[in-house]
């Protein structure tokens, strides 16, 4: 695989003058902070070499370079889920292009069911650490030392300096937040009831369908990772309706304001 993404990394060094230190991977219905991304160069993951096809409603599927008050940042517009029947791979393969691309710091975000029953629709949560709930990891196979350790650490995945910047703007611009435990889970379909008190019990906050991969092959290369939910919905059992891709799409954009105008100024002092 090193080689294909060398081969991917040739062609965005060929493609685009930005060497950017900072990546954004943006969940559903949170696609607006590109708007805050000044000078933009966009590309289609169809034109990428390589490069799988988002195939999600609410991710558009494009590599977006530029800046966020002179920072320059490279933000991910659609992810690939394991669910759409990419193998593990392919979901986390723009994660080690953008490690040899140059990336050192990379904000995952996502759209997430609320299990901690404090939460509501619209809670914005920083994730202290996950759960893997998909019953397979992306690091399973040969190893390529090149890209990192056999045997990666996993004692502080989401890096806290980055957490305790996130923390001071929030609090600079007066945005309200909660902190919990993310767990990942394949889907496609949302979980049981009976599911989701088993996660509760074994300390999830909130429950979502990405993330967890493309985090800890973040981490194996040695990226610092922020990462925040926006509780679009309560998780079954919680929740008084029954769920849909739409609903959620639909939450996320209305509250992802505050999420743009956090990640933008948090980005900016990184």
């Amino acid at each position: 695989m090193y080689d294909k993404v060398m081969e991917t990394v040739t062609y965005l060094n060929e493609k685009v003058a930005y060497r950017p230190k900072v990546a954004i991977i943006l969940g559903s219905g949170l696609g607006d902070l590109v708007d805050y991304i000044e000078e933009k160069v966009e590309i289609s993951y169809e034109e990428i070499p390589n490069f799988p096809v988002s195939t999600v409603a609410g991710h558009a599927g494009q590599l977006v370079f530029g800046k966020i008050g002179g920072v320059e940042v490279l933000a991910m517009k659609g992810r690939f889920h394991y669910y759409e029947g990419y193998d593990m791979k392919q979901v986390t393969y723009p994660v080690y292009v953008m490690k040899q691309f140059g990336i050192e710091n990379i904000i995952v975000s996502n759209a997430a069911g609320g299990a901690n029953s404090t939460f509501k629709p619209g809670t914005l949560m920083l994730i202290t650490d996950h759960i893997n709930a998909f019953g397979t990891n992306p690091l399973i196979g040969k190893n390529d030392e090149r890209f990192g350790p056999r045997f990666p650490d996993m004692s502080e995945t989401y890096t806290k300096k980055l957490q305790e910047l996130a923390k001071t703007t929030a609090k600079e611009m007066g945005i309200d937040y909660r902190e919990g435990v993310y767990l990942g889970t394949t889907g496609p379909t949302y979980e049981t009831a009976a599911e989701v008190r088993a996660f509760i019990s074994m300390g999830a906050d909130a429950i979502g369908m990405s993330t967890v991969p493309e985090v800890i092959i973040a981490n194996y290369t040695g990226m610092n990772i922020l990462g925040i939910s926006c509780i679009t919905n309560m998780a079954t059992g919680i929740a008084k309706e029954a769920h849909s891709h739409e609903a959620v799409v639909e939450i996320a954009k209305r509250t992802g304001n505050e999420f743009c105008r956090w990640v933008a100024e948090t980005v900016k002092k990184i």
